[in-house]
């Protein structure tokens, strides 16, 4: 006779120390798994050969994206900015003095007087010509200004000379090349404070020409 309060197993190998779910039999639904079960993650299998791997939208090195247009390009960098040519400025603003001087000389000759407006014509003719051509650059602003005083000064002294011919009744070319220290002379005792003014407008239009025109 078995003792009282004695429990019985109801199979071999049962719970341990009371667990119920310690180990199950051999054999059970809660033991090991049958020949040919699946074990482990279900969904860890590998997938078939040929099915896509990874990122179906990472596209591979050389073929264009899902979307189209492949790996976009990088913008083209832009176009440097064109490099002012000082040698042309500086020869434009030369070239603009001597014409705009021979012009101003006609005019101050033929009305024999001068005005302020001719001077500022002449400063503003060289400083647009040359900065059209040379840019807003210094050295091309300074040789505007500078020039424009030399043609303001050469327009005096062709003026000068066209009303000593006149008075002498002997031709220009002989006055102005034969005589021209005479000139030159001449507009050094009649210079006043108008006459250098005159000189300074053209300068500060020249100026004002070159940005204008850049």
């Amino acid at each position: 006779m078995q003792p009282p309060n004695q429990p019985q197993q109801p199979y071999p190998g049962g719970p341990v120390e009371g667990n119920p779910y310690a180990a199950a039999p051999t054999g059970t639904p809660y033991g090991e798994q049958p020949p040919g079960a699946p074990t482990g993650n279900p969904y860890g299998q590998q997938p078939p050969a040929g099915a896509p791997t990874g990122n179906p939208f990472a596209g591979q090195p050389g073929q264009p994206g899902p979307f189209g247009g492949g790996t976009p390009f990088a913008p083209a960098p832009p176009a440097p900015p064109a490099r002012s040519n000082l040698a042309v400025g500086v020869l434009v603003a030369l070239g603009a003095a001597i014409v705009a001087g021979i012009l101003y000389g006609v005019l101050l000759g033929s009305i024999e007087r001068e005005f302020g407006y001719a001077a500022v014509g002449v400063g503003f003719l060289v400083g647009f010509a040359a900065g059209k051509l040379g840019g807003a650059n210094p050295v091309v602003i300074a040789a505007s200004a500078v020039f424009s005083v030399g043609g303001v000064y050469f327009g005096q002294l062709i003026g000068y000379a066209m009303v000593m011919a006149d008075v002498a009744h002997v031709p220009f070319s002989e006055v102005f090349f034969d005589h021209f220290d005479a000139v030159t002379s001449i507009w050094k005792e009649e210079a006043d404070f108008m006459r250098y003014l005159f000189l300074a407008l053209g300068a500060i239009a020249a100026v004002g020409g070159v940005k204008k025109a850049s």
